[in-house]
């Protein structure tokens, strides 16, 4: 039976598919509410599919299915199987360093320590953190707060009552209450613990306010010194807090995802809230092996935390819904107030990695930097080709005067200098930058069709708005060349994009490395023209001091030019050396000129 044949009999329930190539490995692992339905839309013509899911679809000898009872178990199921098989297919977690945990150990007297290794003898692991430097801290802070033990003796009632164990110096500094020689009780000790289990989960308000009313009472019966040292511990907890990212108590406990989806590459941040208090925030970063829908790449996003965290709240907060139900979760996509303002944070931390991640390809790997740039570009401005080859132009004069316009070139995101071009303008008068960019374009475009034909463009970006684009549009319209390249304007005071026929400047994300190179483009373009139009006005300001003079010509100009270097080499040379040039009598003319 082949596997088109096979798919027909999958059934309508929720579950988990694999599919094998010909030589039985599993290239991709999928969940679904329905598995006849979801599995068919893959078995279809293949220009109705993307290039990478039609190529996957090729390759596919062989599918299998697993039936369970609930979407929550599908994504529970196809997490383990991903991590196990590591499919070619499926999206791959960039991020797969170790995080770390705190830990609280099992036993009569246990320590609360940083670990990177999950053990499973009975301790209690809070975490994982993204930061191991808040992790750390916060690890410092409870040994600060609580004396507790550091120790590796293995402490019990018997080892104590025989006195196995001398104090250590902890003891005798105050940080340890020496529960090895019987200095404070396994239950006192234990309460100690578990109001630091309280924290780590995000019962700090609680505790505060329980010492606080220990500390009144205290007070009341006149017990001061107990007071005081409630009073500390409530002062410690409050400047720990007031460190922490702190919401609206009323908020209760949510889980946060947010979702940043950048072509290929897909970057996620989740944050957990407890008792108003962000008590976890990890990022992820997740590389789509074929192209998939963002409600699908969130979902696994939920499923791969729901892996590492165990349980979800029972709210959790998405910037819009995943393409699965869990029985007994709430998802909701706030529209105002403070869980709004949570997403936000969250997408935040999102947007940073992302940056981060840029900025590290940048360094690490520039060749696919710059394609993902192009790849990047090409997406958003709607292009059909990769925009390899980028030209742009800017226009320069000073009330008029000397107009001129500059045509850079960018290869592969980056500049090619051997191609920049200047062009003196000829046939426009006065200060038209729009007729001007009209003249420059239509030169530029007919020369390259008649030389070099091969080597258009694939993106013409103008310094300028709509008006400019106008002209430049129809510049190329008359060489037949609006259906072989794209044309853009970058207005420079709002950084805002357009395209020919819309009045409205395109979305453009402020800090995305598409907009950056159009910027980059831009202000190599302007760069380049404005030192073009300075030689020329330089040039201009020669010319007339000395053509003013009647008997110096073209010539005799540049002769003076070449010997003294410029008018002022003239005006401090002597008449005797400039008439040895042009004579005694035009000599004398120049020099009285000159002054």
């Amino acid at each position: 039976m082949n596997v088109r044949d096979k798919i027909k009999l999958f059934p309508h329930s929720p579950g988990v598919y694999r599919y094998y190539d010909a030589e039985g490995n599993v290239i991709y692992v999928g969940k679904a509410k329905d598995l006849h339905k979801r599995v068919a839309q893959y078995f279809v013509p293949a220009e109705r599919l993307t290039r990478k899911t039609a190529v996957m679809v090729s390759k596919i000898a062989d599918a299998q299915y697993t039936v369970v009872d609930s979407e929550a178990d599908a994504l529970l199921l196809e997490n383990n199987l991903i991590k196990q098989f590591k499919p070619r297919y499926n999206i791959l977690l960039k991020d797969s360093k170790t995080y770390p945990w705190i830990c609280v150990s099992a036993g009569d007297f246990p320590k609360v320590f940083l670990t990177r290794r999950l053990v499973k003898d009975g301790s209690r692991y809070f975490g994982p953190y993204s930061s191991v430097v808040h992790a750390r801290n916060l690890v410092e802070f409870i040994h600060s707060t609580y004396p507790l033990r550091t120790c590796n003796l293995k402490i019990t009632s018997d080892a104590i009552l025989h006195k196995k164990f001398r104090p250590c110096l902890n003891f005798h500094i105050g940080k340890c209450k020496g529960c090895c020689v019987g200095g404070i009780s396994q239950k006192d000790y234990n309460a100690n613990i578990e109001e630091i289990v309280s924290l780590l989960k995000g019962g700090g308000r609680e505790i505060i306010q329980h010492y606080k009313m220990l500390m009144r009472e205290a007070a009341a019966q006149m017990e001061f010194e107990q007071a005081q040292l409630y009073k500390e511990k409530i002062q410690s907890l409050e400047n720990h807090y007031s460190k922490s990212v702190i919401m609206n108590s009323v908020i209760g406990d949510v889980d946060v995802f947010s979702l940043i989806v950048d072509g290929p590459e897909a970057f996620g941040n989740f944050m957990r809230i407890r008792g108003g208090a962000v008590i976890q925030s990890l990022n992820l970063g997740f590389k789509q092996m074929i192209e998939e829908e963002q409600e699908s790449v969130l979902a696994t996003f939920i499923g791969e935390i729901q892996s590492k965290f165990g349980e979800l709240s029972r709210e959790i907060i998405v910037p819009f819904l995943p393409d699965m139900e869990i029985d007994g979760v709430d998802f909701k996509v706030p529209v105002r107030g403070d869980k709004l303002s949570l997403l936000e944070l969250s997408a935040r931390n999102a947007k940073e990695m992302r940056l981060n991640a840029l900025k590290q390809q940048e360094h690490t790997d520039p060749d696919a930097y710059k394609n993902m740039v192009m790849e990047s570009l090409q997406r958003q401005i709607g292009m059909k080709e990769l925009p390899v080859h980028i030209e742009c132009f800017d226009n320069s004069n000073i009330q008029g005067t000397n107009p001129v316009s500059a045509c850079v070139v960018f290869r592969n995101a980056v500049p090619s200098k051997k191609d920049y071009r200047h062009f003196k303008v000829k046939t426009v008068v006065g200060a038209n930058d729009y007729a001007t960019m009209k003249e420059v374009v239509n030169r530029r475009y007919s020369r390259m069709l008649e030389e070099n034909p091969d080597d258009l463009p694939q993106l013409v970006v103008i310094d300028g708005g709509k008006g400019q684009l106008a002209f430049a549009y129809e510049a190329l319209a008359e060489l037949g060349l609006t259906e072989r390249l794209t044309v853009i304007a970058l207005a420079e005071r709002m950084e805002e994009v357009y395209r020919v026929g819309d009045p409205y400047p395109m979305f453009i994300d402020r800090n995305s490395p598409a907009l950056k190179v159009l910027q980059q483009i831009r202000d190599e373009a302007h760069r380049f023209g404005i030192t073009f139009h300075r030689k020329l006005r330089s040039k201009a300001q020669i010319t007339s001091a000395l053509r003013e003079i009647k008997g110096v010509g073209e010539k005799t100009e540049q002769r003076l030019i070449l010997r003294f270097g410029s008018v002022a080499g003239i005006i401090s040379a002597s008449v005797e050396e400039v008439a040895d040039m042009v004579g005694s009598a035009l000599a004398e003319k120049i020099k009285q000129h000159l002054g």
